[in-house]
This record gives C-alpha cells, structure tokens and sequence, in this order.
C-alpha cells in the first residue's frame, strides 16, 4: 500500500518548474494569483496542511502558530531569511522550520555592487535626464559622480552575502573593511585582504561606503540608528540589501535630506511596502523593490532546497536546513 502524500500549502505563485515538481511529489494547493495571503487565509492554510511553505510577505508570529492545526509539522520557508516566522513557538508546537540559505549569496552581492556604482555614479539621475527629453548634450561638469577604486568599503555582516560582496569590491579596486559577531579565520581575511573592526561606530566613521549584510535580528534592529548614521562622513553612502530594520529608516531619511549623508542605495525597507514618502523624492537615494535575489536561477534553486527539506522530512529524517532558536 502506498503512503499517503503529504498536504502541501504554497502561499505565493512560485517558479513554474517549482510548482509542477511539488505537484509530482506532494498533494499540494497552488496559489491562483500572486497576491499574498491574509491573515485569516494563512490560519486556514496552517489548519489544513502538514506543510505549509510561506516566503517573506507572510508574517507567521505565535498566535498564528497557537491555532494550527495538529497536521502541520513543517514550515518549509521559501527564502533564507525567517524573521517573520516566530521559530520559538514553532519549535515549542512541535512544528519544524527550514529554510533555503546560500543559493542567493551571488544574486545579492551583485546587486549590492549595482547599488554602490548607481549611487556613486548618480545612475538614476542620468536615467531620468533622458527619459524626460531634456538632455542638452555631454558636458565637463554634468552629473559628476565619484570614483570608486580607492574607497574604504565597510561591510556590516561578514557571512556569506558579505564576503561575496567584499569579493567583487576588492575586483574594482575598494579597499574592504568589515564589523562582525565573531572575526574571521586568519585565512580567509587575508583572502580577502580585509581588515576587520571590533568598533562598529571607529568603522562607520571612516568609510566612503557602507554595505548593510548582516539579518535582522533583535540585536541588529536599528543597528544604523540616528547616532550611528550621525557617525558617517557627509560625502559617504550606505547601501541595503538585507533587512530594512536594520536602519532607522526616518533618520536616515532626513540626513538624506540635509546632506549630512551624501547618498543611499536600499532594496529592503524598515515597514516593507510602507515606504517614507519623503524618501521617495529624494535624487541621492536609488530604491529597488526588493529585487536583490531576484534572478530565475536563484528562485528555483531556492525551490529545489524547499523540495530536499519537504522530501527529506517525508522520508522521516532532518530537513537538511532546518532552523533551531540557536541559530538566530
């Protein structure tokens, strides 16, 4: 007798080649549109499935985890990030969480890159220059930017996303400074030519460019607060694309305004789609929609690990990436 397939929740339309896998594998239920679920559909969805595969935009706090159902078992993240998913409470249910880490290392730091030059380089505006017909022609002084071999790059968060970013940056010639937890192994420093800095304000004080790739955690909120930000030079730029809790997105807004910071780069945001209008007006800021791990080949490797988690829990063994509170 065959066992019976596990149910299976999706709460947002993923990659086509994903989708038609779960459904060969799992008794799955597809999202028909792409808007998220609300709360009330979540719940219902958490009552029914013995897996549920949320991303992101589904914030899974205790009172949602409380009222599911006996069935669910596993929550199979799609996304590395899983600070919108109360782990604690989950654990304590008896309710498994993984997640999909790692296969979006590349996609990110290449568009923390992008970030860095578009702000140094003052891409947009350029951008806006010519989709408004107005271009008059080159000249010696339009739209000077800045240069960016030679500039102190300081990243905060050294775990993978950073170390592919301090990468790329040493390949166009920035000099790589980082703050992290814990140093890094001799070895990999020097790879890297880094040089590390146990002092989070000594570093946010003397960079040209700031990259913001550590999570968002209860430590890590507001980590780049109005004191901090204070800290930069007026001629640096800091870029995000991590957690937008991470930086106090009103004081950052109105040092952008009063050019206490020369420019910013943010693909994450501190309330998610609320963004400060008065940051959206801004010329020295570049806003992405969350774009940074947006690559078809990263979303159905992410696919492909939520897959090994889900079988790998059917065949009665550890998801492979399962998260523990340690671990946050």
């Amino acid at each position: 007798m065959s066992k019976k397939r596990l149910s299976v929740v999706v709460t947002r339309r993923l990659p086509e080649a994903v989708e038609t896998r779960l459904s060969e594998l799992f008794d799955v239920t597809l999202r028909e549109d792409d808007r998220p679920m609300t709360r009330e559909e979540l719940g219902a969805a958490m009552r029914q499935a013995d897996v549920l595969v949320p991303t992101i935009t589904d914030e899974i706090d205790a009172p949602l985890i409380t009222q599911a159902g006996e069935r669910l078992k596993l929550i199979a993240n799609y996304g590395a990030g899983v600070d919108h998913i109360d782990v604690a409470t989950a654990r304590q249910r008896g309710v498994l969480v993984s997640n999909t880490p790692g296969v979006l290392t590349d996609d990110t730091a290449d568009m923390t890159m992008a970030l860095i030059l578009a702000v140094t380089r003052r891409m947009p505006e350029g951008m806006a220059v010519m989709q408004s017909g107005n271009w008059d022609g080159w000249a010696p002084t339009a739209l000077l930017g800045g240069r960016v071999g030679g500039r102190r790059l300081g990243i905060l968060g050294m775990g993978r996303i950073g170390q592919a970013v301090a990468r790329r940056a040493r390949a166009f010639g920035m000099q790589v400074h980082y703050h992290n937890r814990k140093r890094l192994r001799e070895e990999i420093e020097g790879e890297l030519e880094a040089t590390y800095w146990e002092s989070l304000d000594q570093m946010v004080s003397r960079m040209d460019v700031i990259s913001i790739n550590c999570p968002h955690t209860p430590s890590t909120f507001h980590l780049m607060n109005a004191r901090r930000l204070g800290l930069m030079k007026p001629d640096a730029v800091i870029v995000n694309t991590s957690r937008g809790e991470v930086i106090d997105e009103n004081a950052l807004t109105r040092m952008l305004r009063s050019g206490d910071i020369k420019g910013a780069g943010l693909d994450v945001y501190e309330h998610g789609r609320e963004i400060n209008p008065r940051l959206r007006e801004l010329k020295n800021v570049v806003l992405l929609p969350h774009m940074g791990s947006a690559t078809l080949e990263g979303r159905i490797e992410m696919g492909e690990k939520v897959l090994i988690n889900i079988k790998t829990f059917d065949d009665g063994h550890r998801p492979p990436d399962q998260v523990v509170p340690s671990m946050l």
